[in-house]
């Protein structure tokens, strides 16, 4: 029974991630619509949240199999 909880658990420590990762994108796109001059700069910004944000769902993943 312990697999199953676990998963469980994994699969809402993801969900976290995955707001956030929506939220970067769309307020990248909304920025970039209202000035497309600054893409570029926006690109690269966005590009380091994701990493940052991906780090979290891999520590979650990570810190499962740990304290299991």
């Amino acid at each position: 029974m312990t697999g199953n909880i676990a998963t469980i658990g994994y699969g809402l420590a993801a969900f976290g991630p995955g707001i956030g990762l929506g939220m970067l994108v769309a307020g990248t796109q909304e920025a970039t619509a209202r000035q497309p001059e600054v893409a570029g700069p926006l690109r690269i910004n966005m590009f380091i949240g994701m990493a940052l944000v991906e780090a979290l769902g891999l520590i979650g993943l990570a810190a499962g199999f740990v304290f299991n």
